[in-house]
């Protein structure tokens, strides 16, 4: 009769007891699932290296890196301050498309037009969409186009640039300094393969960025109603099945620069090449590009 008088007592106490024993089983068993689902995804994210050393290349700096993880592949001077020219219109469309709406308006105002070729000709007064700006600052490479947007954004040049600068910090680019929207040559203006590398992998995973860069042929209308077509400056895009973007650049300073990247499978790979030359920018890319797809020529 105790026990049947006592039977919710001691239910508790049963309770208590067996409770840190279920527990411990149960953190057991979560135990597992957890590094079970750690090590797939480290799987999945595994970098996998080329079987074959990197060819030799003419540029004076370069990076090979894994667009997944970050990680690099290959390194030539890798962290040699240089100026980097057009390549860093990405970090100009990056910001643009940061600040606003895509389909807003923007007017090209006097002061956007002064300045060097490249150009596509905008006209003071006239109205675009920014969109159609970033694609053509892009694809074509127009330093009017760079100057508009950053004017735009930040009011000025200058502060375009500080934005630039800041942006480049937030990304963990260390060892830059930008002066101007477009890479034309100016004192103080640099940045190295492996900073370009961080700016190119953020905008490799920036949707429009990346859908704009693979563009081979651009139609574009100005706002007076005349109609063209730019080609994509990356000559790559024409090369290579595995290429899909991103950006040119050139002075006479910086030497040819190309930022590529590429899918096979898998594998996506971002390759930086500086200070190259017109006759080897172009053969050296691909080649850096279908080594770090693991691609056999």
């Amino acid at each position: 009769m105790y026990i049947f008088r006592n039977l919710p007592r001691l239910s508790i106490i049963l309770a208590l007891i067996l409770a840190p024993i279920a527990h411990a089983q149960s953190n057991k068993s979560s135990g597992k699932s957890i590094f079970a689902a750690n090590r797939s995804a480290a799987n999945a994210f595994r970098v996998i290296r080329p079987s074959t050393p990197a060819p030799n290349i003419v540029g004076k700096a370069a990076i090979v890196i894994d667009a997944r993880t970050g990680k690099p592949l290959y390194a030539k001077r890798a962290d040699e301050k240089r100026p980097v020219a057009s390549t860093q219109k990405l970090m100009t469309a990056l910001l643009s498309l940061e600040k606003g709406h895509m389909n807003e308006s923007v007017t090209v105002s006097k002061s956007d037009t002064w300045i060097e070729p490249s150009k596509i000709y905008i006209q003071s007064g006239q109205t675009y969409r920014k969109s159609d700006l970033i694609a053509a600052l892009l694809v074509r490479s127009g330093n009017d186009v760079a100057r508009c947007l950053a004017r735009n954004h930040s009011g000025s040049q200058e502060a375009f640039a500080l934005a630039m600068t800041t942006k480049a910090r937030r990304l963990g680019m260390s060892n830059s300094n930008f002066k101007n929207p477009h890479g034309l040559t100016v004192k103080g203006q640099y940045s190295t393969a492996r900073d370009m590398g961080i700016l190119a992998r953020a905008a490799y995973y920036h949707r429009t960025i990346r859908s704009i860069t693979r563009i081979k042929r651009l139609p574009f209308r100005f706002a007076n109603g005349k109609k063209t077509t730019f080609n994509n400056t990356n000559k790559l895009l024409h090369r290579s099945k595995y290429c899909n973007g991103l950006k040119t650049g050139y002075t006479n300073a910086s030497g040819r620069c190309l930022i590529s990247s590429g899918k096979n499978g898998q594998k996506e790979v971002i390759v930086v090449i500086l200070g190259s030359t017109s006759s080897s920018i172009w053969n050296d890319s691909e080649k850096l590009l279908h080594w770090g797809l693991g691609i056999k020529s």
